[in-house]
Parts: structure tokens; sequence; C-alpha cells
């Protein structure tokens, strides 16, 4: 029997990554939760590949993991492969990324879930919000159940009116074999909100059974595999690690792709759907680089107890019989066996323009948003997204101030801030480019910069508090020791930043020193910070800088459409947006310095005023 109007503090649509991190925060931060999904069995699902992490998407999940989040925990103990990327670089540029055992993943995030305290996992399917008064109440499901609540997480992923293409194979769906929802879409259009179409595509998988692997180029984790979480009890990812494979495509292959561009269901007009740039096609690769003869393809294990392998850099939407084809001519792929074929999926997106800072809608109180939904791509990102919606649900109703993360903190306040100020006109992704404070905003200090917030919200336990504050304690100690001590008339800091010291070097015979490097966390922060001095010192006066353009706050009152000054861009666009702060106005593309003068003389002008009435 159906029970209706029950009511939950919080109600999270949607059991993929982002819904996971925002249920599981909201629920630890003492909110009465419920994660309505349509399938409770693919909780946290990789819809696309076996992996977390990888390039700035690896510093996305150890902040995840600061603030009290738990995709590194479970990546930690369901990795199959580890690999610490571009160390050929500085250590802005390292990267954690895994190759995770993706029903093993499922599982063990679905157990966490379960388990939870103030958290039910249920089977619905959302087809409708209630709002009353521009905030939102409650929401309806396909069942007839109705679930009242003090807000609402969107984390619908690509099953907002969702439709599969294969050629010219068209089909309602937001994953193959699932079924999407169209109600939803129409109810957030009845709300105000506006929608976007975005697309996506997703590679075959081949048996591993038919495939030589002599032909391709064995790809191994690091010896030793370092964690991605900072939690004490943490996992240590397996030591038996599992080879990824290299091989790439031909000219064979692309003159198959090219005589079958005419069978795409985008070359004939059905769908518009902007697709990823940085995550292209095969077909996109081939017609967008034509004087490339050939293009890197990683075959990569999706779990110990399975021999599928997923073949990423093959995304495609080509009709069956040219997958077919074009997969035997790829060296070590000849005989193989395609278990699920390549497929694209369209889908409904919120363009981000929509949200406040702390992913609340502006149209629609109290409904917050995460990842697919707000037009970006990869789990790392949604996840990201979701632990701060979590985090801000239940703070909203607490009626404590929002948490954001700013440009000059977090990866995840890039990515945000990106969103709510520039929007995208295509699935975003995080690049380390993007972030202007990269060198500060490593991996390895993301506990550092960020598990004070986490503490700060219940979502860090005392152990792992305790542990950040033994590893303060003994970076502070080695700094002190090196500052107050000289070798050959030098000061070891001096000594250190050499480019080839290091603190294990320094410490030779000396027994003092020798007791302070036990923290192998502690010596990595310090030997960074001594090497890179000059730099994190440049960054730090651009950050001040940054600082006191974000603290110049624009009153709620404005109204940009009566600055006579403004350009008309510059009104529209400033009143789309409505940015919390000068720092945030200058950051919206298409608005101009001079634009920002404009608006700094008519607040000023408006507090003169009113100091003088």
């Amino acid at each position: 029997m159906i029970r209706r109007n029950q009511h939950f503090d919080i109600v999270v649509v949607g059991a993929g990554h982002a819904g996971c991190e925002a249920a599981l925060a909201a629920a630890r931060m003492g909110a009465r939760t419920a994660l309505l999904t349509d399938n409770p069995d693919q909780v946290a699902y990789m819809s696309c590949n076996p992996a977390i992490g990888g390039l700035a998407k690896g510093q996305l999940v150890r902040e995840i993991d600061a603030l009290g989040g738990e995709m590194g925990r479970v990546a930690d103990a369901t990795c199959i492969q580890f690999r610490m990327i571009n160390t050929g670089k500085g250590p802005a540029m390292h990267s954690p990324r895994a190759q995770i055992d993706k029903d093993e993943y499922r599982r063990e995030m679905k157990w966490r879930v379960e388990n939870q305290e103030n958290l039910s996992l249920i089977q619905e399917t959302v087809e409708d919000i209630n709002v009353l008064k521009g905030r939102v109440r409650g929401v309806r499901c396909r069942s007839g159940a109705s679930y009242q609540t003090g807000a609402v997480v969107l984390t619908t992923g690509t099953f907002l009116s969702g439709t599969l293409l294969c050629g010219r194979w068209r089909a309602e769906g937001g994953r193959m074999g699932e079924k999407s929802t169209k109600k939803l879409s129409e109810a957030l259009k009845a709300a105000g909100i506006t929608l976007g179409r975005f697309q996506t595509n997703t590679p075959p998988r081949v048996n591993g059974r038919t495939l030589d692997f002599s032909r391709m180029k064995p790809q191994h984790g690091d010896p030793v595999p370092r964690r991605f979480s900072f939690s004490p009890r943490a996992k240590a990812p397996r030591m038996e690690q599992m080879p990824c494979y290299m091989t790439s495509t031909g000219p064979q292959a692309h003159d198959i792709i090219r005589a079958a561009l005419e069978r795409l269901p985008a070359s004939t007009g059905e769908t518009g759907a902007a697709a990823p740039r940085y995550c292209p096609s095969i077909e996109t690769k081939v017609e967008r680089f034509k004087d490339r003869e050939n293009h890197l393809l990683f075959i990569e294990p999706e779990g110990r107890r399975t021999r599928e392998y997923y073949c990423n850099g093959l995304f495609t939407c080509l009709p069956r019989d040219i997958q077919d084809a074009m997969i035997r001519t790829i060296p070590g792929l000849e005989n193989a066996e395609i278990m699920r074929h390549g497929y694209g999926v369209e889908y409904d997106y919120v363009p981000p323009l929509q949200l406040r800072p702390w992913l609340e809608n502006k149209t629609v109180g109290r409904l917050l948003q995460a990842g697919q939904i707000n037009g970006t791509s990869g789990y790392e990102e949604a996840a990201a997204q979701g632990i701060i919606a979590g985090i801000n649900a239940a703070r909203l109703l607490k009626r404590e101030k929002p948490l954001v993360l700013g440009r000059e903190e977090a990866y995840i306040g890039v990515l945000i801030d990106d969103l709510v100020t520039r929007g995208t006109r295509e699935p975003y992704r995080m690049f380390t480019s993007l972030a202007e404070y990269r060198l500060l905003l490593r991996q390895d200090n993301a506990d550092r910069r960020l598990m004070r917030y986490g503490r700060e919200n219940g979502l860090i336990d005392a152990a792992r508090w305790e542990r950040l504050q033994s590893k303060e304690k003994a970076i502070s100690k080695l700094w002190s020791f090196l500052e107050s001590h000289r070798r050959g008339g030098e000061n070891l800091t001096k000594l250190l930043r050499r480019p080839e010291a290091s603190l294990k070097d320094l410490a030779g015979d000396e027994t003092d020193l020798k007791t302070l490097i036990n923290d192998e966390e502690a010596c990595e922060q310090v030997e960074i910070e001594a090497r890179y001095a000059g730099y994190f010192e440049r960054q730090q006066r651009q950050i001040e800088k940054f600082r006191r353009s974000e603290q110049k706050k624009i009153p709620d009152w404005i109204d940009y459409n009566a600055i006579t000054q403004l350009r008309s861009e510059a009104k529209q666009k400033l009143s789309s947006v409505r940015p919390d702060s000068l720092g945030q106005a200058s950051r919206i593309s298409g608005i101009s310095p001079a634009d920002i003068s404009v608006l700094m003389l008519h607040i000023e002008g408006k507090r003169r005023a009113e100091e003088n009435t």
C-alpha cells in the first residue's frame, strides 16, 4: 500500500555520484533525508568509464574527501589499479587516478548509503515538484506517492527527457536499458526554469577473452599505490593491480567512419544538442583532425570478476554494424567480440546561470541542483557539486549561511564559480588550466585547505581531525628546525630549496632532524613549499588582490537596467547572473573593466546618498 505525503527534511532525487554525496552529507548533518532513485541496485553506477580521478579530477576527489565525502574512500576500497599521473611535471599538475572495479564500487557505495543514519534509500521515479510561493515544498512520484520536504536536491544525470542514439536508431532512456522521465522536465519548465539540451557518447565494451593483448602496450599501475582518502581508517588499494593497455585507430578505421557519417543522427538534423568538446566521439575526432592517421585508445578492465573491457577513446553513436567493422581494424582487437555497443545520450539540463553560488535555483527557493543537470560531465564533477548541495540544503534548513568555496580555496570553488558566473554551452569538464591558483590548490594539500569546513559541518570525525592536527604540528616543527639551523654557513631552508635536495639528504647523521622526518606527508608538504616558495608568494599576492574584489559586495536591491551608463549587453548579463560581488561580476563573459567601473561608481553614489539623507 502506498504511503502518501511522507515527510523528510531533505529529498535527494537521483542516486548517482552527485546524489550519493548530497544525501550522505545532509544525513550526517542531522537532516532526515530520502534518496529517491529509479533503481536502488544502480546506486553510484559507473555509466561510462570504470575510473575515478585523473587530470584535475583527482584533485576534486581529494577535496571531496577533505570535506567529508565518500568517493575517495570507496575508490580506495575498490581500486584495481592506481597511478599518479603527470609526475614528470610540477606538483600542481600531479593528479591521482584509479581504475575501479565498477560492480564493487556500486555495491560498496550502496552499502554505505544503506547503513547511514537519517538516510532512507527508496525506489521512486520523481515526476513533479510541488512549488508554493516561490519555494519547493515536495515531490510527486510515478507511483502516486508524494514526499513533503524542506529542500530538494535534483541530481538527475542524463535522465531528464533522455533519448538514446545509435545511428538512426532512437529510443527513450537515460541509460541503455533504463527509462527516462519527461514529466519532470515539464514540471521544471512550468515552475519557470529554462532547460537546455546536451549530448554525450559512450564507447563499446569488448570481451577480454577475444583480445590479443600481445599486440597492445601494457600500462601498469604505480609500484606503491597511494590512497585517495585522508582518512586513517581508509582501506589501502589492493596491491595485485590489473594492467590497462594502449592501442590506436588507423587509416582503415577512419575510412570506415567517414563513409558512415551520413548515418549519424546529428547529420540528419534530428539532434541539436551540444556534445563534449574535450571528450569527443571518435567520429568527431576523425572529422576535426583530418591529417591524423591514428588516435590513441586505452583498453581498460571493468573489474576483477568480469572479462569486459572498456574502449576509452572510442566514444561513438555510430550504427552497430559500423562499430563492428571499425573495431576489428584496431591492433589487438581484430577478433574482438563487442559485448555492449557504444551509444549516445541526449538529455535536458538546467543552464547553470539560473543557480546561486551555493547551487540553489534562483527561481525556486530551496531547490538545489548537482551534477549533469547543471551542464557538467564526469563522476568527479558531479560528486563535488553533490557534497556542496547536500551541505547547503542542510544549512539552509538550519537558517545558516551557505557554504561557498572560493576560486582561491578549491577546484570545487572554480568548478561552481565557472558554472554560475559564466555558464556553459557544452558539457563542462574540469581542467587544471581553469584554476588560476593551481599551484596552491594541489591534490596533496586538500586536507589542509578544506578539512576545517568538513569539521565545522560535522562531516569529519575526531580521528580524521586529530590526524590533520598531528600533521600540521609535524610540519611546524620541521619548519622551525630548518629555520633555526645552519650547515656550512647556510640556512637549512635555503639548502632545501636546491632542485635536487630533500629532507632525507639534509638529515644525514643529524639525529634531531631524523626524528622529525618520520611523517611522509609532512615532509612532502615542507619540501614542496620550500622548493616553490617564490611562486607561492606570488600567488598569495594575487589571491589577496582577488579577495579584495570579492569583498566588494553588490547590494541585492541594485537594478542594473536603471544604470544608464551601462551598455545594454552588460545590463542583460548582470541582470541574468545577479553576481554577489564586483569580483564575480568581472568574471562574467562580456563584462568589461569599464562596466565594473560604472557599477562601482553607481554603488558608491547610492551609498553616499543614503548617508546624506
